[in-house]
C-alpha cells in the first residue's frame, strides 16, 4: 500500500444516501479514522482484492492436473466463432 504515502493531488467525489453516509461515519469513527481515510483504506483493499482475483488463483493438485489437461488438449473447431471472426462486421 505504498500508494498511501504518495502526494494526494486527486479528488474522488461520490453521492450517497444519508443512511449510507451515517453508516460510513459510524464505521470510520469505530476505526478511529475520518470518513475519507476509512473509504480510502477500504477502497484500496477492495481494489487490490479485485485485481488479485484476476491475476492469481490457487488450485489443489487435482484441480491443477485438470487445468493442465485442459490447456494441453487440442482445440475444437467452432464454426460459429469462425464465421463471427471472418464475416464483415455490422459496423463496416
Amino acid at each position: 500500500m505504498s500508494n498511501l504515502f504518495e502526494s494526494r493531488t486527486e479528488r474522488i467525489d461520490i453521492r450517497t444516501s444519508s443512511s449510507v453516509k451515517k453508516l460510513l461515519q459510524q464505521a470510520a469513527a469505530a476505526s478511529h479514522k475520518n470518513v475519507s481515510e476509512f473509504l480510502l483504506e477500504h477502497g484500496l483493499i477492495a481494489a487490490q482484492n479485485a485485481l488479485t482475483d484476476r491475476k492469481l488463483f490457487a488450485l489443489d493438485d487435482e484441480q491443477w492436473e485438470a487445468f493442465q489437461n485442459a490447456l494441453d488438449s487440442p482445440s475444437t473447431e467452432k464454426p460459429r466463432l469462425r464465421r463471427l471472426l471472418t464475416e464483415p462486421s455490422v459496423f463496416e
